[in-house]
């Protein structure tokens, strides 16, 4: 088993990133059908991306790793949250959500279908045998 301690602090980051997401995702949908101020979603949009950004840098430096069982989960782990999120971006666009509030949700929807898929992928790698 790979030594927990050695490891990145992925699942803190990607729920922080979630946090932040879900801070933005409320504040514009309690705004619609009317036009959200942006700068809030903005800056939680921008935080979420970077903490995304660090959890991509953090596991590309891990070595002893059960990369393949971080792939296999991840994979369909992304393939069933990008049905999800194109399911919510659909519930926007029938909302009568368009411009730039359409281009944060639909950034917002990428990072949510990002991170949750991580977080699975890693809680589940992370207690296998490290690949050979």
């Amino acid at each position: 088993m790979t030594d927990q301690d050695s490891l990145p602090p992925v699942n803190e980051v990607a729920v922080a990133s979630m946090i932040l997401i879900v801070i933005g995702g409320i504040y514009m949908a309690s705004h619609l059908p009317h036009h959200a101020p942006l700068a809030l979603p903005i800056v939680v949009l921008i935080g979420s991306a970077a903490l995304i950004g660090w959890n991509a840098f953090a596991l590309s430096r891990v070595r002893e790793f059960s990369w393949s069982s971080f792939w296999l989960v991840g994979r369909w782990a992304l393939l069933a949250y990008v049905v999800i999120a194109g399911m919510l971006l659909y519930v926007f666009l029938q909302d009568g959500t368009r411009g730039s509030q359409l281009v944060l949700v639909t950034l917002m929807l990428i990072a949510y279908a990002v991170n949750i898929p991580l977080l699975l992928a890693f809680g589940v790698a992370r207690y296998q045998p490290p690949d050979p």
